[in-house]
C-alpha cells in the first residue's frame, strides 16, 4: 500500500514537473521570438516594411553596412558615440552620487534622516518626465541650450540629478555590512571617508556593478528627455532619437531593415555587460533583499 501511494507521489511530481517545464518552454519561446524577429529582420534583403512571411527570401549584410556609410542624414556612428559618451559620464557620476547617499543614510544618523527618506520614497514614485518642461526651462535659462556639446552636457546633468533617488536598493546592501567592521576602524583612527574608501567600497563590488548598470541603460534607451533636450539638431541625437527618425514616414520604406541592423547593433553592448556582469548583478540584488 505504501508503495502504491509512494508511486502516485512520485508520478504527481513528474507530472507537476513537466507542465512546469513545458510553460517555461513556451514563456521562453515567446520571449525569445520577438529578438529573432529582429535579427532576421536585419539581414533581410527585401524592401518595404511589410512581407507575408516571416523568414526573409534572400539575405544581406548591407543593412549594416549601410548604417555606417554616413550616407545622407544617417549619421549612426556619430549617435553612437554620442549615446556612449553620454552613457558613461552618467553612469560614472550617478554611481558615485548613489553610492554616497546610500553610504550616508544606511551608516550616519543625524535630524530629519528618516524624514528625508520618505521624501524620497514618495518623489520616486512620480515618473521623470513629468519635469520635463520644469528641466528644460531651467537647462534654456542656464544657456545650455545653445549649442550641440551643451546639450549633450545638459543630458548628463539631467540624467546624473535624477539617479540619487534611487539609492534605497544601494542602501539596503550596506545595511548587510557589519557596523563593527567600522568601529574597529574608527578605534584605528580611519575617518568616516576612509572607512568608506577602504573598507566599505572593496566590500560592495556587487552593488558598485548593479549600480553602474543601471545608470548605464537610462542614457541608451532613453528617447523622452533626449528628444526634449536636443531638439532637431540631428548630428547630436543619441541612438534612441536616431533609430527613431528611421522610422518617420518619409524614411520608413527606404531604412526600414536598416532600423532592425541598428536594434541588433547597439544590443551587443548592453549584452556584452550584463553577461559579464552578471554574477555581481544578482549579488547585488540579492543584497538589497536581505536588508
Amino acid at each position: 500500500m505504501s508503495r502504491q501511494i509512494n508511486a502516485a507521489r512520485s508520478m504527481k511530481k513528474v507530472i507537476q514537473n513537466l507542465i512546469v517545464h513545458i510553460f517555461l518552454a513556451i514563456t521562453g519561446f515567446i520571449w525569445v521570438l520577438p529578438i529573432f524577429f529582429v535579427i532576421l529582420t536585419s539581414f533581410r534583403a527585401e524592401k518595404g516594411t511589410y512581407t507575408s512571411y516571416i523568414f526573409p527570401k534572400n539575405y544581406t549584410l548591407n543593412n549594416y553596412h549601410k548604417l555606417f556609410s554616413q550616407a545622407g542624414s544617417l549619421v549612426f556612428t556619430k549617435w553612437f558615440m554620442n549615446t556612449l559618451l553620454v552613457a558613461i559620464a552618467s553612469c560614472l557620476i550617478s554611481a558615485f552620487f548613489v553610492l554616497s547617499i546610500s553610504y550616508v543614510l544606511s551608516r550616519l544618523r543625524f535630524k530629519m534622516r528618516k524624514k528625508l527618506m520618505n521624501i524620497a520614497l514618495i518623489l520616486g514614485m512620480f515618473p521623470g518626465f513629468m519635469s520635463m518642461i520644469a528641466v528644460y526651462y531651467i537647462l534654456k535659462g542656464l544657456g545650455l541650450l545653445e549649442n550641440g556639446p551643451f546639450k549633450l552636457f545638459a543630458l548628463v546633468l539631467v540624467y546624473s540629478a535624477g539617479s540619487c533617488l534611487g539609492f534605497y536598493i544601494a542602501k539596503g546592501f550596506f545595511d548587510t555590512i557589519p557596523k563593527t567592521i567600522d568601529e574597529a576602524a574608527y578605534i584605528d583612527g580611519a575617518t568616516k571617508f576612509q572607512v568608506f574608501k577602504k573598507i566599505t567600497i572593496p566590500l560592495s563590488k556587487p552593488i558598485i556593478v548593479n549600480t553602474l548598470l543601471t545608470s548605464f541603460m537610462a542614457p541608451w534607451v532613453d528617447y523622452i528627455f533626449a528628444k526634449v533636450i536636443l531638439g532637431q539638431d540631428r548630428q547630436y541625437y543619441t541612438i534612441a532619437i536616431g533609430l527613431w527618425t528611421m522610422l518617420q514616414k518619409e524614411f520608413i520604406q527606404y531604412y526600414y531593415t536598416t532600423f532592425f541592423a541598428g536594434c541588433v547593433i547597439i544590443s551587443i553592448p548592453i549584452a556584452i555587460l550584463f553577461l559579464y556582469a552578471q554574477r555581481f548583478y544578482v549579488d547585488g540584488m540579492s543584497g538589497a533583499v536581505k536588508g
